[in-house]
């Protein structure tokens, strides 16, 4: 689904994306010059290498298990939980279990 067919809808954020196996996917919500909001889906072992971002972030998990490093620190972060990751701190993700998340990024 585009961002103009959820406009205006109501939709659940667990049914944006299915798993692929051996896959990340990605769906872009809301993307604007002050900041992005991007679903994730994660099969089991995949995720995303260390990295910085220049603005701060918000994880929601959705659905299932993810371990989030923030700075060297793991953490384990469940379905139900969120994290920020603060701006220009490296970080990692990783699926513990499948997982589906929300990422939130403000830029101003």
């Amino acid at each position: 689904m585009t961002m103009e067919k959820l406009t205006g809808q109501t939709f659940k954020l667990i049914d944006l994306a299915d798993y692929q196996d051996g896959s990340v996917v990605s769906k872009q919500i809301i993307k604007k010059d002050t900041g992005n909001v991007t679903f994730f889906a994660f099969d089991e072992g995949q995720g995303l290498s260390e990295h910085t971002a220049p603005f701060d972030a918000l994880v929601h998990i959705i659905d299932g298990e993810a371990e989030i490093t923030i700075d060297h620190n793991p953490i384990t972060v469940v379905a139900g939980e969120m994290v920020i990751m603060p701006a220009n701190k490296t970080h990692a993700l990783k699926a513990i279990r499948r997982f589906k998340m929300i990422l939130i990024m403000i830029k101003e």
